[in-house]
């Protein structure tokens, strides 16, 4: 079993309430729009880290982290990449993978809207965690953690702090 603490846009801002965080997940997983490395850089002190650069990030998230990250967690096929869309309404560079070879779990940001939903054309699980930073409009920060157990996704719980 696997406990994943799952972030997204944090735009440069990290602090010891989500460092607390980190601290008790055995992975951390982050869908782009980090901002400065020193986010990811005090994340990977802590705990494993695999994450994708967003729109906003510059060359060194571009040379260190990908555009698209997809992998196996102990059963589940994970596909995270920051702008992906939603179920029905897939980024069009993806629409085609994903229908074709959909992953048992999709991830993305960039919307800074949590949102966790099922893709019954797919079988995939589709999760937004929000936005962790504080650069947007969201009223709330945001982010999800989730145990992976074998082919399991389970104890999917919102975190929120305020703005």
């Amino acid at each position: 079993m696997k406990k994943i603490l799952l972030l997204s846009d944090t735009h440069s801002y990290i602090d010891e309430k989500i460092l607390t965080y980190v601290k008790q997940a055995d992975e951390v997983w982050h869908a782009g729009d980090i901002g400065d490395l020193s986010v990811t850089d005090a994340i990977k002190k802590i705990k494993p880290l695999r994450a994708v650069y967003g729109n906003i990030d510059g060359t060194e998230a571009r040379i260190e982290f990908p555009l698209h990250n997809r992998f196996m967690c102990d059963g589940v096929d994970v596909w995270i990449t920051h702008i992906g869309g939603y179920p029905g309404k897939y980024n069009p560079s993806i629409r085609h993978e994903i229908y074709a070879n959909p992953p048992k779990l999709f991830i993305c940001g960039h919307s800074h809207i949590l949102k966790v939903m099922p893709d019954k054309s797919t079988g995939l699980l589709h999760m937004n965690p929000g936005a962790a930073g504080k650069h947007g409009f969201q009223k709330v920060r945001t982010m999800l953690r989730f145990e992976i157990e074998g082919e399991l996704i389970k104890n999917l719980e919102v975190i929120e702090f305020e703005r």
